[in-house]
């Protein structure tokens, strides 16, 4: 099994400093060595951060966090059938009144297509998708 580390998890660690090597080895420490992956959804939300950042050296320290990210783990694209699975979940959960961030709601179904958890401090968007396991961060 492995696990999708969801935006919230690494923007909280970027803005204290931490590097990607010291990340992926805290979280190597507290969950063993499973595999550690990320949605194509969390690089659009990072991007989406880097033409945010309201100083030129954060852009530059997000951008090169970036990168890093992407030269050290895989990230997985969403497929048609985790769109799909979404779009099920998203109405299924419309018809009983929950409303969860169309975003989030990709990254779990991401992991609940390759068989993984979720690692994320917004435990409550994330507890909201059926079968999907949730590790606090």
């Amino acid at each position: 099994m492995g696990v999708v580390l969801d935006t919230s998890a690494l923007v909280t660690a970027e803005r204290r400093g931490h590097s990607v090597p010291e990340i992926l080895s805290q979280f190597r420490t507290t969950w063993g060595e499973t595999e550690i992956v990320l949605s194509v959804v969390t690089i659009a939300e990072l991007a989406h951060g880097i033409e945010r950042a309201k100083l030129a050296t954060h852009r530059q320290l997000r951008e090169v966090f970036l990168e890093e990210l992407l030269a050290t783990l895989a990230v997985y694209p969403i497929t048609t059938e985790i769109a799909r699975r979404a779009g099920s979940i998203s109405g299924q959960s419309a018809e009983r009144g929950i409303s969860m961030p169309f975003e989030d709601l990709l990254i779990g179904t991401t992991a609940l297509h390759l068989g993984f958890e979720v690692a994320t401090e917004n435990l409550r968007h994330f507890r909201m998708i059926p079968n999907l396991v949730v590790k606090q961060v």
